[in-house]
């Protein structure tokens, strides 16, 4: 299934129709691709903040104990996966209105591959510096966006006209789910953890 990773960032049309054959089901979506590509920011942002650490502007640099940044990504990776689902949902709502009317499944499918590079960004916080990783995050998106474009015809069946109503609705909640995520990334990594697992 990690294929479809280098297909989806090397020939995304032709990728989409493969994913489209393939009539996988959401839980197989989370076996063989979601639980493992969310766990690449999860398991980076772990690595960054108990070797490198967080640094904000010109403040002391904030270094994680293994057993702080374990809970904090417990919480990180249960927030991904969930927000994969709750995108998937809000794209089968706003797609139902149209003329292909995609079922759940396919919308939650579609949202799963659509984030790929969302999570290959999360690589960067192998060093967590604040401005680079919200660049990558930035880099990260725009291509998602383009992804959420091309695969709307391709995969979900609703045309370009249609679907960039769609895709712009999409990306305004995507952004708003990724601001809050970012927020709360912030307040874990950096400062909360060890609230998390009550070591203060």
């Amino acid at each position: 299934m990690l294929a479809h990773v280098w297909g989806l960032m090397a020939h995304p049309n032709r990728e989409w129709k493969q994913i489209q054959s393939e009539r996988e089901t959401v839980t197989h979506l989370y076996a063989h691709h979601v639980l493992l590509m969310a766990a690449v920011p999860v398991i980076c942002a772990f690595i960054g903040t108990t070797t490198v650490g967080w640094s904000i502007g010109d403040s002391r640099t904030i270094l994680l104990t293994p057993w702080d940044a374990l809970g904090a990504g417990i919480a990180f990776y249960i927030a991904i996966l969930a927000a994969v689902g709750l995108m998937g949902n809000v794209i089968y709502r706003l797609a139902r209105r149209y003329s292909s009317h995609p079922d759940r499944r396919c919308c939650i499918i579609f949202a799963g591959y659509v984030a790929t590079p969302m999570f290959m960004a999360g690589l960067i916080a192998l060093y967590p510096l604040v401005w680079l990783c919200l660049l990558a995050g930035i880099i990260g998106l725009c291509y998602s966006a383009y992804l959420l474009y091309l695969g709307i015809p391709a995969f979900l069946g609703i045309s370009h006209e249609e679907g960039f109503i769609v895709t712009g609705a999409t990306l305004g909640i995507g952004v708003l789910v990724l601001e809050a995520m970012l927020a709360v990334t912030v307040l874990l990594w950096g400062y909360g953890a060890r609230w998390l697992t009550g070591s203060v």
